[in-house]
């Protein structure tokens, strides 16, 4: 059944979705990768298609910037049109000297300086966290096809445009963080909520500390080997 912000079927989703940020890039995703793609919803533009890879069902759909939209999306289709598997496709930040543009990040958890998760915990600390079983098949796939690639703690931010870091970024390095980006601790909340797997995986297309910025054709090269580590990791040929 439709729901607020998707206009789908009640059978029109696979149990597996990619999502990146940009419904472009998700019709991208799905008409480069998949097979036999059709579009299931196209509320608000943000678009969403299902298809297959190597015999898998697989969907694709846009969740927007930020954690608002990703929670928005994310639990309408799990609470909505069953989904268990939701794999984040997206750009980050880089904040160690160590990453470098292009690198894969896989997100193992996620701080943040939002306070959705304190809520889902009445106020206290909640460490959100991946899901071992994805994590696990994207790094060994990764680890296979030799693609560079970081597994560690990510920081998830309200702001895209940072008013005053105040050493913010100095300290997230110190502590361990691997960059930064904008939706990652919001879909683990919500996974960890009902109890589905959730992983984000992140192409380094900035470097913070060094100011440094991908070009187009780099960005598009290195996303797509990203997308096919995730792929083949977990929609493996038979």
């Amino acid at each position: 059944m439709a729901t607020i912000h998707l206009d789908a079927a009640p059978d029109d989703y696979a149990p597996l979705v990619l999502m990146p940020g940009d419904p472009l890039r998700a019709k991208f995703v799905a008409e480069t990768y998949l097979d036999d793609v059709r579009q299931v919803s196209s509320v608000r533009n943000m678009l969403g298609f299902t298809g297959s890879y190597n015999g898998h069902p697989v969907s694709v759909q846009g969740s927007g910037m930020g954690i608002p939209s990703m929670q928005i999306y994310a639990t309408e289709l799990i609470k909505d049109f069953g989904v268990t598997q939701i794999v984040r496709i997206g750009s980050c930040g880089a904040l160690r000297d160590d990453v470098a543009l292009g690198d894969v990040i896989v997100a193992m958890t996620a701080g943040t300086d939002s306070q959705v998760n304190r809520r889902r915990l009445q106020g206290h600390d909640f460490p959100p966290a991946a899901s071992w079983k994805l994590l696990q098949a994207v790094v060994q796939r990764a680890e296979a096809v030799g693609t560079s690639h970081h597994v560690g703690p990510i920081f998830t931010s309200d702001f895209f445009y940072e008013p005053d870091d105040s050493g913010l970024f100095a300290l997230l390095d110190r502590y361990g963080f691997l960059a930064v980006e904008m939706e990652a601790a919001g879909l683990y909340g919500v996974a960890a909520e009902y109890g589905v797997d959730a992983l984000v995986v992140a192409t380094v297309s900035d470097h913070i500390k060094r100011h440094e910025a991908m070009s187009a054709e780099d960005r598009q090269t290195t996303f797509h080997d990203m997308i096919t580590v995730v792929l083949d990791a977990l929609c493996p040929s038979t």
